[in-house]
């Protein structure tokens, strides 16, 4: 068996219980679900239609703790499980129309930024407090960079504008900047701490 400071570079946290299919599954499954838990913490903003919860934190464990392909099975998992009609989605919603609405984005965001978060990871980069916060930081951006896109076409609004015009930066993007910072930092620290402990 390999010790854990000679694991391979494409080891995650995941990879330090012997692998098998039902390890795989079970952790696939176990992060879709911990995504949706994750996904009832919500807070309506009111005037944006893009709710504050605790999505991305898990979205960004699952990417650092299981690598790119299962995170991003995982995630793809969750979106699957919403979009079929479970209450998976924040304020316990689902449905097709929920998963193709104003959020699409978001949820499609989730699927990239745990497969890139993943990729970091697989490289080492959720070992170190500092690599590990820029790596969940790097996949924030990407779950903004699509939500806020699709949020823009999907309600007709710009981009960005004017201070107190609308814009898909005012709606989805700026109110969730400090939360999803204290997000990546709650996470950046849990992975490197994580690995500490798989050495003792």
């Amino acid at each position: 068996m390999t010790a854990i400071g000679a694991l391979p570079t494409r080891s995650t946290l995941l990879d330090t219980i012997p692998r098998t299919v039902v390890r795989d599954v079970v952790a696939v499954v176990g992060f879709a679900l911990f995504t949706a838990a994750a996904a009832q913490v919500s807070f309506s903003l009111g005037f944006t239609p893009v709710p504050l919860t605790g999505q991305t934190f898990a979205v960004l464990l699952a990417g650092g703790a299981l690598g790119s392909q299962r995170g991003a099975a995982s995630q793809l998992l969750y979106v699957a499980m919403g979009a079929i009609g479970l209450p998976f989605y924040s304020d316990a919603k689902g449905g097709w129309e929920v998963a193709t609405g104003s959020t699409a984005g978001y949820l499609v965001g989730f699927i990239v930024a745990a497969y890139f978060v993943g990729w970091l990871a697989e490289r080492g980069q959720d070992r170190q407090l500092a690599t590990s916060i820029s790596a969940f930081v790097a996949g924030s951006v990407i779950i903004y960079t699509l939500g806020a896109g699709w949020l823009a076409y999907d309600l007709g609004i710009p981009l960005t504008a004017e201070i107190g015009e609308p814009s898909a930066i005012a709606y989805g993007v700026a109110p969730f900047v400090v939360g999803d910072i204290l997000k990546a930092l709650l996470a950046g620290a849990l992975l490197p701490a994580a690995w500490r402990l798989t050495k003792r």
